[in-house]
């Protein structure tokens, strides 16, 4: 996509949120809806805090275990 439309529908903070190339109309909006949850599986990934933070909740520890989950 970038490669064959370029700078049109790629701007500075990533993608545009839309474009149709047959009328060669592309959205003014970046939208960074996956944004938040990207920052928290980064951060999960590093410290392993939001899963601590989670499995801290009783109800999600009995939910987990209700459906087969094991719990490490």
């Amino acid at each position: 996509m970038k490669n064959k439309y370029g700078d049109r529908i790629y701007s500075y903070y990533g993608f545009r949120d839309a474009f149709n190339p047959e009328t060669d109309w592309v959205a003014r909006d970046v939208i960074g809806i996956d944004v938040g949850i990207t920052l928290l599986m980064a951060e999960n990934l590093r410290t392993g805090f939001v899963w601590k933070h989670f499995m801290a909740n009783g109800e999600i520890v009995d939910a987990m275990q209700r459906v087969g989950f094991t719990i490490e």
